[in-house]
């Protein structure tokens, strides 16, 4: 069983390897039938779909960047956190600002389970 401290280390890796789009390091952190949902871009299960849609999304938006905080384990063992994001979509041009919270499930691997996006 990991500890809540490093479930919390794990959470944010996460967050800064999505700031770097480093897909070939991320993925890894998925177990092979993770769920991933967020209601701006739908619900995704299995590394290969999760992958799918997080290229897609880099390509989209090629300067995306996520600040967190607040992250804290909560009674059910999941790690939570609350994000803003930035983004400029390669295509429009247009400006993106998002805000909510991460909900992250891990196993007793240290791997993600399930990810929900919660917007604000």
């Amino acid at each position: 069983m990991i500890h809540e401290t490093e479930k919390i280390e794990l959470a944010k890796a996460y967050v800064a390897l999505s700031n770097s789009h480093q897909l070939d390091l991320i993925i890894p952190l998925f177990t092979a039938g993770a769920k991933y949902h967020s209601p701006n871009v739908g619900t995704f299960e299995g590394t290969k779909a999760i992958k799918e849609m997080m290229a897609g999304f880099f390509q989209r938006f090629p300067d995306v960047n996520w600040s967190a905080w607040e992250y804290c384990c909560n009674a059910d063992g999941q790690i939570q956190f609350n994000f803003s994001m930035t983004a400029t979509e390669c295509e429009s041009g247009e400006q993106i600002e998002r805000a909510g919270k991460e909900n992250i499930e891990l196993n007793d691997r240290g791997l993600i389970t399930r990810l929900e996006v919660v917007p604000s």
